[in-house]
């Protein structure tokens, strides 16, 4: 059994050091505001650190009053390396960062490996960025914690959906999913269409957004499927691009950070 995943993106998205990691996600989290209560999902990007840090700390901020509560996040990405039809977990134990090491949940993922759309696959998780790049951040804001997680191939909403509702779990679960969304359009195309994005997931609306919105749309899709069922209500807390953070504006990528309650 492969014990660990080790960092694939340290030292290239994030500083491979870890004080300067803390450091660097301390002041992305002191900088922004926890504007709602903990939430029950988030969706937050997952570029290079000097990009999308500070719009993904608008969301995981606000997990700060449920530090002692989450002990089990599911986490969701993109699969940026391997085409894959479905959902794919992973064998390890555990996930390593600079931060130390995440225990994953492996009662969470066979449970989840009895749907027909999930598979252990260790080659999607090898050098994926999209999982990678979430994990300091939720050392950071939460105690002790867990982690369930799958990479999402080519798979229709509902496939996401019912994995996410299978492991829906109480107050001690967090659901992430993490996407990006417009890229490499000019600035004024990206706000246009990252504005459009935003809309259809505070209308919980997956039929809206296309692959061109959102790298991220399989996984996003599938949460908003469930979240329309269950009830919730989505919330934008930040919507900028890479021109705003660390780029320039002739062609930019899109970050949002939205909440679920």
């Amino acid at each position: 059994m492969l014990e660990v995943r080790r960092p694939a993106v340290a030292g290239q998205f994030y500083p491979d050091d870890p004080s300067d990691l803390r450091r660097m996600v301390d002041d992305y989290l002191t900088e922004a505001t926890a504007q709602t209560p903990p939430p029950k999902a988030v969706i937050v990007p997952h570029a290079g650190y000097v990009y999308s840090g500070p719009i993904a700390a608008t969301a995981y901020v606000t997990l700060t009053p449920a530090r002692e509560t989450i002990s089990r996040v599911v986490l969701l990405g993109p699969a940026h390396r391997v085409p894959f039809h479905g959902l794919a977990s992973s064998n390890a134990k555990r996930f390593d960062t600079p931060l130390g090491s995440v225990e994953l949940d492996r009662p969470a993922i066979e449970l989840a490996l009895t749907l027909h759309q999930v598979k252990l696959m260790d080659q999607a998780h090898a050098l994926e960025h999209s999982l990678e790049v979430q994990l300091p951040f939720l050392q950071e804001v939460l105690a002790d914690f867990s982690l369930a997680p799958f990479v999402v191939g080519d798979a229709k909403p509902d496939e996401v959906a019912e994995v996410l509702d299978l492991l829906w779990g109480g107050p001690e679960t967090l659901i992430v999913i993490s996407s990006d969304l417009s890229h490499f359009y000019d600035d004024a195309t990206a706000r246009r269409l990252d504005a459009d994005t935003s809309a259809a997931i505070e209308a919980l609306r997956p039929e809206d957004i296309g692959y061109e919105q959102a790298c991220g749309r399989n996984p996003v899709n599938g949460l908003l499927d469930l979240a329309r069922r269950r009830g919730l209500k989505a919330q934008t807390l930040d919507l900028r691009n890479s021109g705003d953070t660390a780029g320039s504006r002739h062609q930019v990528v899109g970050y949002g950070a939205y909440v679920f309650h």
